[in-house]
């Protein structure tokens, strides 16, 4: 199957998934006076999706594989700001659960989306 548009790949679906779940953890009173957290967790939710998008416009493997590593690195830092989120109280752990599940979900996607890259790369070098 032909991929044609980055919005038809399944990490970048599921990376839209978490970037709604995370604004929907901002629209908390608590959480909306916490401007600097605010900022940086939707900022990297922002980030997974467009390295991704960004990574899929360079139509060369080497920059997809280079920016979905990107992605995967804003997924950390998003995840590290959950933890502070919750720590702080601002998000129950329920909500914080579901998010971090996600974002585990879209790390291993983009890892599979890595492994399988990287496999075409070797086996297109081979031939």
């Amino acid at each position: 199957m032909k991929i044609n548009k980055f919005e038809e790949l399944d990490c970048w679906k599921e990376a839209r998934v978490l970037n709604n779940l995370v604004y929907e953890l901002i629209k908390d009173r608590k959480f909306s006076f916490d401007r600097r957290l605010c900022d940086q967790i939707t900022g990297t939710s922002i980030s997974v999706m467009n390295n991704i998008a960004e990574g899929f416009g360079s139509q060369a493997n080497n920059e997809f594989i280079r920016f979905l590593q990107f992605s995967r690195r804003s997924v950390s830092e998003l995840q590290s700001c959950l933890y502070v989120a919750l720590d702080q109280q601002y998000i129950p752990a329920d909500k914080f659960n579901s998010a971090f599940e996600q974002s585990v979900k879209v790390i291993k996607m983009i890892d599979g989306f890595l492994r399988y890259l990287r496999s075409y790369k070797l086996t297109k070098l081979r031939t």
